[in-house]
């Protein structure tokens, strides 16, 4: 499944899916599986716009899904009329349980995307070992981290599903090359999901060409490190000139907002700044490790060594939550959040020297 448009000022995806699927025309005999091209926000996507009432991207979430479902039953009156993104959501919610429904074996999920200010082509997914294996096979950086900075997004939802799924970020929204970079996305992924083979479909090999050109000379594994939260309220403007991957250093002005200058709180790379009106995230900054530890992390979460992490001094297991640990960061020092990613679990909230993390499924 690959889903274009999700934010409606974002066609890109649109157009590529429309490319790729222009060339599989008569040789639909080659594919070993199928290949479903979504529309996401179409009513935004007209209009050109992020989103027309909420995000789209930040729906997922159990609560709204429920009062989705709920809207649905002819015996239960909506206590609000629905805005435009409810009859997006339910739609799509429709098409991509159909998709899964009909499915003959393992399911991939790409999302593509574009950006408002300028930058390469990178990947990032929620941290499970099934999206990570297919998120490698793009030949752009890969950043990890996206599930524990931002909630409620499509990706995050199907993976509970045990769907394995991908981010793909093509570029700036108005750049011509970006749906040319989606578009080669697109191929490199048929070939990652095992839909089509190499050598039967040239444009996969053109395409993986095309993006390591694009992404020549950055990291290729990075962590998303900071989130700057805004709302329309805040007057947030990033200063001109800032591109994705950019380094900056802490305490560096990046933006102003109505209390000043806002500065990186730390050293790294920018990422994802915001030049549009519409949004809830600023900016990102995110840090380069190294792929060793990936091998790492995938050894100690399939010998399962997470699931004794609640024996350790300070740590115990969440009474209301299955998969959830509290840890407490007074006894367990050491047990700093970068060693918990190691093992599988991200960060839900942090509080009085507490933090609540839950294990990937």
């Amino acid at each position: 499944i690959s889903l274009g448009g999700l934010h409606g000022n974002e066609p890109a995806g649109i157009l590529a899916l429309l490319g790729v699927l222009r060339s599989l025309e008569g040789r639909e005999a080659h594919l070993s599986g199928d290949f479903v091209a979504l529309s996401g926000n179409r009513g935004a996507l007209e209009q050109n716009r992020r989103f027309l009432s909420k995000d789209l991207n930040r729906a997922w979430v159990p609560d709204r899904l429920h009062g989705l479902q709920d809207a649905e039953d002819a015996s239960v009156s909506p206590s609000r009329p629905p805005d435009p993104e409810d009859r997006e959501q339910t739609e799509l919610l429709s098409a991509v349980r159909e998709a899964v429904h009909r499915s003959r074996g393992q399911v991939f999920f790409l999302d593509l995307h574009t950006t408002s200010g300028p930058g390469e082509p990178f990947s990032t997914t929620v941290d499970s070992l099934a999206n990570r294996k297919f998120a490698i096979g793009l030949p752009v950086p890969f950043v990890l981290g996206l599930g524990e900075l931002v909630d409620g997004t499509l990706l995050g939802y199907l993976t509970d599903l045990g769907i394995s799924g991908v981010v793909f970020e093509g570029g700036k929204n108005d750049d011509p090359d970006s749906v040319a970079s989606t578009e080669a996305a697109i191929w490199v992924g048929l070939a990652c999901a095992g839909v089509v083979r190499e050598g039967q479909f040239p444009e996969v090999s053109k395409g993986r060409k095309h993006l390591l050109e694009k992404t020549r000379g950055l990291p290729r594994v990075l962590e998303m490190r900071y989130r700057h939260p805004i709302s329309s309220a805040n007057g947030f403007r990033m200063l001109p000139g800032l591109r994705s991957f950019q380094p900056v250093a802490k305490g560096q002005t990046v933006a102003k907002d109505r209390e000043g200058e806002v500065s990186s709180p730390e050293a790294g790379r920018l990422l994802l700044p915001l030049y549009q009106a519409e949004g809830e995230d600023g900016f990102f900054l995110v840090r380069e490790f190294h792929p060793f530890w990936l091998t790492i992390s995938r050894f100690l979460r399939r010998w399962g060594v997470g699931r004794f992490l609640h024996w350790l001094p300070g740590v115990r297991e969440d009474p209301s939550a299955s998969r959830h640990l509290i840890v407490d960061k007074r006894v367990a020092r050491w047990y700093t959040l970068e060693v918990l990613h190691l093992l599988g679990f991200r960060k839900k909230a942090e509080e009085d020297g507490r933090l609540l993390v839950m294990r990937q499924r």
